[in-house]
This record gives C-alpha cells, structure tokens and sequence, in this order.
C-alpha cells in the first residue's frame, strides 16, 4: 500500500505538472491572438496603403505627363506664365497683409489654391451625394498635383506651421485661420490634427529620430523593401494617433496626451460622419487620402533619418540626412539644420548650414546633391542602387568610390532590433 500510495503520488505530482504546462502555454497562446490579429491588420493596411497611393500616382504622373506635352505649347504656356506671375503678384500683396511673415507667401499658394480647388471639390460631392469618377479624379489631381508636388508641399507647409506657436497668420486673421493647413486642410490629405503640433515637435524633436522615436528606423534594414512593408505597417498606428497618445501616456505627460486625445476624436468624428452619410464617398475621399497620407508619412521618417553610425544611434547629426534638389520647397531638404535650430525660419537654413558646416564634417553627417526625398527612397530601398547614390554623395573629405559605399553600407546597418 505504502508503494501504490507513492506511485499514486507521483502521478499525481506529474499530472500537475502536466496540467500547469498545458494551462500556460494556452494562455500564452491566447495573449498572442490579439496580436497576431493586430498585426496582420496593420499589414493589410500597409498593402492597402501602397495600393492608395499607387492608384493616386497613377494620376498624379499622368497628370505631369500631359502638363509637359502642353508646356511644349508655346502659347498655353506663355499664358500659363503669365497668369502665374500675376497670381504670385497678388498673394505677394496678400501676404503682406494677412501673414505675420511674408517670407512665407509659398504656404499662403498653397493655402489658397486647396481652397479654391480641392475643398470646392469636396463640396460638391457631398451635395451630390453619388459618387462620381471626374470628381474624384479633380480632387486628387488637386491635392496632389503633377509628381505628387502639391502633396510635398502640403507636407512641408504643415512641418514648418507646427513650429509656429502662432501659425502662419497675423493676429488680425489668427481666430479664423489659425493653423488652417494642419487643423483644416490636413482633413482632405488624411492628416489628423496634433500630428504636427503635437507629435512631430513634441515628440520626434525630442528624441530626434532616436531608438525611443515612434518613427524611428534604427531597427530596420533601409536597404530592404521587405522591411520598410514592416515598418509601413507599424507606421499605421502612428498614423491613427494611437502610437504617439501611448507614448505621452507612458510618460505621464498629460497635456500632449489631452491634445492627441482630442485630435483623434475630431478626426474619427469626421471619418464616420463621411461614412455614415454615404460609404462609397468616405472610400474615395476620406479612407484612400488617410492610406496614402500612411505611405507618405512612412516614406519621409524612413529616409530622413535612414543613415545612422550604429554606435551612436542617437547622435541625430549623423543620423539626419541633408538633400539639395531643384524643387527644394521651404528648404525642406536641410533637415539637419532644422534639428539642430527648428524655430528658425525657414528662409535662414542655407546660412545656418555654413554655421554647423564644422560640426557636421566632424560628425560625419551625410549630404546629398540632385536628389529628394522620394528619390532618396526609391535609390535606397526600392532598386537598392548604392552607387547611384554613392555618385550622389557630397563627401566631407576625398573619397573615391569604394570608399563612400563602405560608408553607406556602414550607415544602413540595422542599430537594434526589430520590435514585434
């Protein structure tokens, strides 16, 4: 009996044993099916981002395509010349009056032709109620332009108002139109309020593209598609505000997470009022401006901070790219600079450049010529071309070739590791 009772006991012990393992590994499993679900939600977003934005392409290149064959029209655009100049006369005059710097007339251009084009746009289409193709078409030609020049605009011009305390407008026309492109425009690109304000100056000017940045790409690999698809779909939740209103949560800063709060809820109000009132019109003017609006803003974090020393992950000198290309728009190309110094304007970036010149030859930080952003992305990550882009580096020092693609290849290691 003495036996039997050990034997029993001892199966006893390992049916226990047995029955705990069990118990914890099906609740292992059933705290991983909410992320699971979770992420491969995100990813369909991020697949159905790169469709938005690939259909809007589409029409944006057309539309640059067919604005160069007319361009070649020597009348059309000798008459497109002069009505540009005469509509840049007037909002030099308007500037002067409505703006607390005039310097910033190119946002006041961009400010008013949305208004006059893509909102009207809007309009109508909810007045109509049915959805029509040639709306659709005007409103993302509007708000994109040819080669998706508007939509850098746009971006830029709501960058630089988020380190306005004021905005752009002079105190006269401030209650009407205080930050009119972030709070008002930002609705018909996908772009929730407090992104700028908020996030992009409380949250990335602080840590600077760092490890702790919700935008950060250190973890990833720069060079890879499949990874910048990853990094697209965890991109989403800061996109949504939910990725920024965690972080103001966890550090117990109550009055960044009130405004990313209330940004989100206004936001979300508009998404569903558009649904409710018709699905098909929240499709096509509300959900694929908010998908593309995901791409774009995953594209410019991925490359504006893609170089990194992966020693020094959070030395933003090194890992803040500096581009120079034709269209330039508000300097957006001289992002170290605006790092380094971001209230000053805009207007002022090229002669702070020769100011840190010293700094950066002692960092190392990487400038690039004959290139943008978009450019710098599909160089980069998407044919993956390092010696297009090694021939595109402005060096600090002599280096022949070799030499500048063991830097880039040094500068696109992966710092740290991909967070699940």
């Amino acid at each position: 009996m003495q036996f039997v009772g050990q034997l029993t006991q001892a199966d006893l012990n390992d049916v226990r044993k047995d029955t705990r393992s069990k118990t914890y590994w099906r609740a292992m499993r059933l705290r991983a099916i909410p992320k699971l679900v979770f992420r491969c939600w995100a990813v369909l977003m991020a697949l159905a981002s790169i469709a938005a934005v690939s259909l809007v392409g589409v029409l944006s290149f057309a539309f640059y395509g067919a604005a160069m064959l007319l361009g070649r029209v020597r009348p059309l655009r000798d008459a497109y010349q002069f009505l540009s100049q005469a509509y840049d006369r007037f909002l030099d005059r308007l500037g002067q009056e409505v703006l607390r710097d005039s310097r910033d007339t190119p946002a006041l251009r961009l400010m008013v032709s949305l208004t006059l084009t893509a909102l009207p746009i809007f309009v109508i289409q909810l007045v109509l109620g049915k959805p029509r193709l040639l709306l659709a078409i005007a409103f993302y030609l509007s708000l994109c332009g040819p080669k998706f020049q508007r939509s850098a605009r746009m971006f830029s011009a709501k960058h630089l108002e988020a380190h306005r305390p004021q905005g752009y407008f002079s105190e006269k026309y401030d209650k009407v139109f205080g930050r009119y492109v972030e709070f008002f425009l930002g609705y018909l690109y996908g772009d929730l309020p407090e992104l700028g304000r908020t996030v992009h100056v409380r949250l990335h000017h602080k840590e600077n593209g760092g490890p702790d940045d919700n935008a950060s790409t250190l973890g990833y690999d720069r060079t890879n598609p499949l990874h910048f698809l990853w990094y697209l779909s965890d991109n989403i939740w800061t996109t949504l505000g939910l990725a920024p209103y965690a972080y103001f949560r966890a550090r117990g800063d109550e009055k960044n997470q009130r405004r990313m709060f209330w940004g989100m809820t206004r936001y979300f109000v508009y998404f569903a009022a558009v649904f409710i009132y018709d699905w098909r019109i929240g499709i096509v003017f509300v959900l694929v401006p908010l998908l593309s609006m995901n791409f774009i803003m995953a594209i410019t974090s991925w490359v504006q901070h893609a170089f990194c020393d992966p020693e020094h992950p959070e030395d933003y000198f090194v890992n803040t790219v500096t581009v120079f290309d034709d269209v330039n728009f508000m300097n957006e190309g001289y992002h170290l600079c605006h790092h380094h110094r971001s209230g000053l304007h805009w207007t002022e970036m090229p002669a702070h450049l020769e100011r840190i010149r010293d700094k950066m030859r002692e960092s190392g930080s990487l400038v690039f010529r004959d290139l943008d952003f978009m450019e710098l992305f599909i160089e980069l990550t998407l044919l993956r071309r390092m010696d297009v882009l090694a021939e595109k580096l402005v060096p600090w020092e002599p280096m022949n070739h070799q030499q500048r693609l063991a830097l880039l290849a040094k500068r696109t290691k992966r710092a740290r590791a991909v967070s699940a």
